[in-house]
């Protein structure tokens, strides 16, 4: 099992640093393999990004991996010449493995997170295919009905982006109703 190292000290103004968690690194999830990933998330392929989760702190911090292929879809037609992982899909990565982390309690079930604001996020490094990365999200905040996410993704130790997303959490039939969408329970 692959460890992620520790989210970095903050950069972005007015945020707490991230130091040392209070509590050991353990799984206590039932959130391992992809099939349990695919429980929480309603997302899949070729948009699923989390390949395997491999820490995880209820309701504080979540660790997962992810390797792009070299014949990776998310690059396909972007910069076909010297093809790189976009932006939006690293940012999407991050925020898979923030609703794992904030989905996978009961509480939450017939519910989804749908992101509110993305404050800040930064690219040091490019991502290309045939990398793999570590991805990290800690809850930073978290409510009922609204939180907050700092993440960050590493090659071989290295940061290579992070940043911090706003979410709010809502019925999953309100999404399905308003896109006109029509469940299978509800036929």
């Amino acid at each position: 099992m692959t460890k992620c190292p520790s989210l970095p000290s903050s950069r972005f103004r007015g945020e707490r640093a991230i130091t040392e968690f209070d509590c050991p690194s353990t799984n206590t999830s039932n959130v391992h393999s992809p099939t349990d990933i695919l429980r929480v998330l309603p997302h899949r392929y070729p948009f699923l990004f989390v390949d395997q989760v491999t820490e995880f702190i209820p309701g504080r911090r979540i660790a997962a991996t992810k390797r792009f292929s070299v014949d990776d879809e998310a690059a396909r037609g972007y910069l076909s010449t010297s093809p790189i992982i976009p932006i939006g899909v690293l940012l999407e990565l991050v925020t898979q493995l923030g609703a794992i982390l904030v989905m996978e309690r009961p509480e939450m079930a017939g519910k989804v997170a749908v992101i509110v604001q993305i404050p800040t996020a930064r690219l040091t490094k490019v991502v290309e295919p045939g990398d793999t990365l570590c991805v990290e999200a800690e809850v930073i905040k978290i409510g009922e009905r609204l939180g907050e996410l700092r993440g960050a993704i590493f090659r071989a130790g290295e940061l290579v982006a992070e940043g911090q997303m706003r979410f709010a959490i809502v019925e999953a039939a309100q999404i399905l109703e308003k896109s006109g969408v029509r469940s299978q329970e509800s036929e």
